[in-house]
């Protein structure tokens, strides 16, 4: 599957099409199923002998019935015991032992198998979790946050409880059906064949409904991704909601998803209902029939009554799958439709990849190069053109000019959050799809117009930084990282120090120091190209000399890229880019360029700044 925004869910016909859903599964549960195969084959034990006890256990009272019967002066056939006592305790003692062997055996299947399935479950979630952030930011940019973590958390979460509350049990008792299908056919096939004749009429009511509850679940799983997509975004965005009072508005929008997921359950659980009634009624016209007939053989002579409690007693048996096939449809379903969500997910293929030939473990020096370079998000519709651009090592380049010519893009495709549709991308001469994505993003450090912290201590969030593989920042360096960024007075003087947790997204500090901070841990990734976009932006005169003197030592001896609005920045460059609706269209001296495009730069504040 190209990454694209995920599909949506088509209607099935019947359960036969949501079946799929699971199977499609298996493929990613494969790879991790060696690593539980002691614990599946001690569950599949297990369930034999679960399977073996189950078939035992109306026999002592088989015994016991015909024995004291017989006693009583019935005429039946085949040998009485001669005591019945001895019969009587042998039996007893045998049918505790059959209970308790079963309720060991049923006790180690659920343990085994509820450890393996959850245990399989949990490593797709980290594989999905670990897909999910190896996806383009072009496929971030157009999917839903909400339904994201929908599908890595509450989807992987139903599987995980429908394996253990409704698969395993189903699965057991279905071997035990076949398994008493035998010994009743055995036993008198005239009276299996008034218990099999219910089969065919539940398999065709059942597979109606099975298939509107699937729709339905589909239905139901979609609009919760939906519900948990608004709640992510009025959550992250509160700031916004209180401050233009839209808390009536977002209270409607989510009343109205809340609503549809309401519909859609209840609608799930009637249709859930109304098949387990239907089942119940089947199985209580089968017994009914078993009863008259199996009564009439007893007094024929071909079953002792015994005999008759033994096929009873497993007629009970035999039909608890079908009440738990209608009983657990609705969650199955809810399952198959969560399996469809995540293996959507699992099966997006990254439009940026390592391609087969790459080969990481390079160090590069910083010489940045771009070669007819066309870019689009859209098809049909570049947002580079043609981009031809040479930055040697160690130089300093600000990008410049209107809103949306293009600069962020053309950082992003040195840390390839995209490739180019057409032309290279060039690192020391290494075209960077010829790269790996880690070592090309190992070799560029980024600073934003807004650092996001992590809600961890600040040690932590300044110790990201290292590129995977680079092994564990010691205190010491983050210390001196946080001194060249000009953050180690302030943290020291906050009451836990570097150990202080900040917020979510670092909300508990003020703008200049988080910018200090992720200028720490750009310190620590020492990578040989800097790119700095709109870093200074925002932040009052004061806080915005001292973050400038902290990217000053940060960007010393390396190559940078600086996308500013601020031509007072732009000035401090060795070379400055105007970029203009994709294209490079001048380049030179700051001062010089700067003249060039006086009629496209304004005055706000006393500064120049690129107009748009």
């Amino acid at each position: 599957m190209s990454e694209s925004p995920l599909p949506k869910a088509k209607k099935p016909k019947d359960l036969r099409e949501a079946v799929p859903g699971l199977k499609r599964l298996l493929p990613h549960v494969r790879p991790h199923l060696r690593r539980q195969r002691t614990l599946i084959a001690g569950g599949g034990a297990a369930m034999g002998l679960e399977v073996i006890m189950r078939l035992l256990e109306p026999w002592p009272m088989k015994f016991v019935i015909d024995g004291v019967i017989g006693h009583l002066g019935a005429d039946l056939s085949g040998d009485q015991p001669d005591n019945l006592q001895q019969v009587l305790v042998l039996a007893c003692l045998g049918l505790l032992v059959v209970v308790l062997l079963r309720a060991a055996a049923s006790y180690a299947m659920t343990v085994c198998f509820a450890l393996a399935g959850n245990r399989l479950l949990t490593s797709v979630r980290a594989d999905a979790f670990a897909h999910m952030q190896r996806l383009s930011l072009t496929f971030h940019d157009k999917a839903r946050t909400g339904d994201l973590v929908q599908r890595i958390t509450s989807d992987v979460g139903r599987l995980k409880e429908v394996a253990v509350t409704a698969a395993l049990p189903l699965l057991g008792n279905v071997l035990t059906l076949l398994a008493m299908l035998v010994v009743v056919v055995v036993l008198d096939w005239q009276l299996a064949l008034c218990m099999l004749v219910v089969f065919p009429v539940f398999f065709l009511t059942g597979r109606v409904a099975t298939g509107k509850i699937h729709a339905v679940s589909r239905k139901q799983r979609k609009a919760e991704g939906q519900l948990a997509t608004l709640a992510t975004e009025t959550l992250g965005s509160m700031k916004v909601v209180q401050a233009y009072t839209l808390e009536s508005e977002m209270q409607s929008r989510f009343a109205s998803d809340n609503v549809k997921t309401l519909k859609d359950g209840v609608k799930a659980k009637k249709l859930s209902a109304g098949l387990e009634r239907s089942t119940d009624v089947l199985v209580g016209l089968a017994t009914a029939l078993v009863l008259y007939v199996g009564a009439q053989r007893v007094l024929a002579g071909a079953l002792t009554p015994g005999e008759l409690v033994v096929f009873v007693t497993y007629l009970k048996a035999a039909f608890k799958p079908m009440r738990d096939l209608a009983k657990y449809t609705g969650r199955i379903a809810q399952a198959a439709a969560s399996a469809e969500r995540v293996v959507d997910l699992l099966e997006t293929e990254p439009a940026v990849r390592d391609a087969s030939w790459a080969r990481g473990g390079r160090r590069l020096r910083g010489h940045v190069e771009l070669s007819d370079v066309w870019l689009s998000y859209v098809p049909g519709h570049p947002v580079l053109r043609g981009v031809d651009l040479r930055v040697l090592p160690g130089e300093k380049v600000a990008f410049v000019g209107p809103s949306g010519a293009g600069k962020s893009s053309l950082a992003g495709l040195l840390l390839r959050m995209h490739d180019p549709d057409s032309g290279a991308v060039l690192l020391d001469g290494w075209d960077v799809q010829d790269l790996t994505v880690h070592d090309v993003r190992s070799q560029v450090a980024m600073v934003l117009q807004e650092s996001l912290l992590f809600a961890t201590s600040i040690r932590d969030n300044i110790a990201m930084g290292a590129p995977e593989g680079a092994g564990e920042v010691s205190h010491e360096q983050v210390v001196e990282a946080a001194k060249v960024a000009g953050a180690h007075d302030f943290i020291t003087a906050l009451p836990q120090g570097y150990d202080t947790v900040v917020s979510e997204r670092g909300t508990t500090l003020s703008g200049g120091q988080r910018q200090r901070i992720a200028i720490a841990r750009a310190v620590v990734r020492d990578a040989p190209v800097i790119v700095l976009d709109e870093a200074t932006t925002g932040l009052d005169g004061e806080t915005e000399i001292e973050v400038t003197e902290a990217l000053e030592r940060l960007t010393h001896g390396r190559t940078t890229i600086i996308i500013t609005h601020d031509m007072d920045a732009a000035r401090r460059v060795d070379r400055l880019v105007w970029v203009e609706d994709g294209r490079i269209v001048d380049s030179g001296r700051p001062d010089e360029v700067i003249s060039r495009h006086e009629d496209e730069i304004g005055v706000e504040g006393g500064a120049l700044h690129a107009v748009g």
